[in-house]
């Protein structure tokens, strides 16, 4: 049996609990109190004062031995989101990838776009609050859109498989993508959650297929307005014969042009630079390292 550590402050009918797992409150009187345990589990304590007898009643209805009892039999699925704001109150950067993997990345860029999608993993996972603050979500358009990797924080974040098919939808992955980043920033809102200024980033090697479509136009207004409004940073990145007129339409900021294959220094410069912006206070102007430097990821 190991040592265990506690610490009680009472100021009046609350009491507070720091423990090695955490900080825990109570409030109510001698005999009946409600609280949230350091492990973060609500409950009712009643007891008879003086006699050492009590009883009590966890309301979220979890039993804390059961994934140990299971653990032999089953792997029960993850699901990041499900975690609550109450387990993680720290304020959020909302880091959103829109990746093309149609038909013309398969090949060497797809895997090098999977192996930089790795060293985002493992440089923000390693950063002690970068990995509570950053959220990531991953949107690929090829052939159709889809959100394969809903916004977990980066602690969480498992890097989704690539694969390369159909055409380029790029301006419904755009839409697709900033409804999310929408929903996100009102379940924000809605907890009580500061936020920093969102990231959109993406990267495509060609030309959108439906640039001649409704979808195209909405999809320019609506990064033009949210780049003029702050509610996000828009960046476009080309890869190798990226019709990069194309992405300047869509682009407030002026499109990068990604040197070679160099996805793995470009997750790297976006990993260090989101750890600058966790480490600042929400509002606060962060300087970033130019990626276009002769040393840098990319071209103009």
């Amino acid at each position: 049996m190991g040592w265990r550590w506690r610490k009680v402050y009472r100021t009046g009918p609350v009491n507070t609990t720091v423990t090695a797992k955490g900080v825990g409150w109570s409030i109510g009187i001698r005999g009946l109190r409600y609280g949230i345990s350091p492990t973060g589990r609500r409950y009712v304590s009643v007891g008879l004062p003086g006699t050492g007898l009590y009883w009590t009643k966890y309301l979220d209805g979890r039993d804390p031995t059961k994934s140990w009892r299971k653990i032999d039999m089953e792997q029960t699925p993850f699901e990041p989101t499900k975690i609550g704001f109450a387990d993680n109150p720290e304020p959020r950067c909302a880091s959103i990838l829109l990746l093309d993997v149609s038909d013309s990345m398969q090949g060497n860029s797809l895997a090098e776009l999977q192996a930089g999608l790795a060293v985002y993993r493992d440089e923000l996972a390693a950063d002690t609050l970068a990995r509570k603050r950053v959220e990531i979500a991953v949107v690929t358009f090829g052939g159709s859109v889809d959100v394969v990797h809903n916004f977990s924080t980066a602690d969480n974040f498992m890097p989704p498989t690539l694969v390369s098919k159909g055409d380029t939808p790029m301006a419904q992955a755009v839409l697709i993508g900033l409804n999310l980043l929408d929903e996100r920033k009102k379940e924000y809102r809605q907890n009580g959650i500061q936020y920093y200024r969102p990231w959109v980033f993406l990267i495509t090697d060609g030309a959108p297929t439906d640039a001649n479509t409704p979808q195209w136009t909405e999809a320019v207004e609506k990064v033009r307005k949210g780049e003029e409004a702050r509610t996000f940073s828009f960046f476009g990145v080309g890869v190798e014969n990226a019709d990069i007129q194309k992405l300047g339409e869509l682009c407030k900021r002026e499109p990068l042009k990604l040197k070679g294959l160099r996805f793995r220094e470009l997750f790297q410069w976006l990993s260090n630079s989101q750890q600058s912006v966790s480490r600042s206070t929400p509002g606060d102007s962060v300087p970033l390292k130019n990626p276009a430097a002769p040393d840098g990821w990319a071209t103009v």
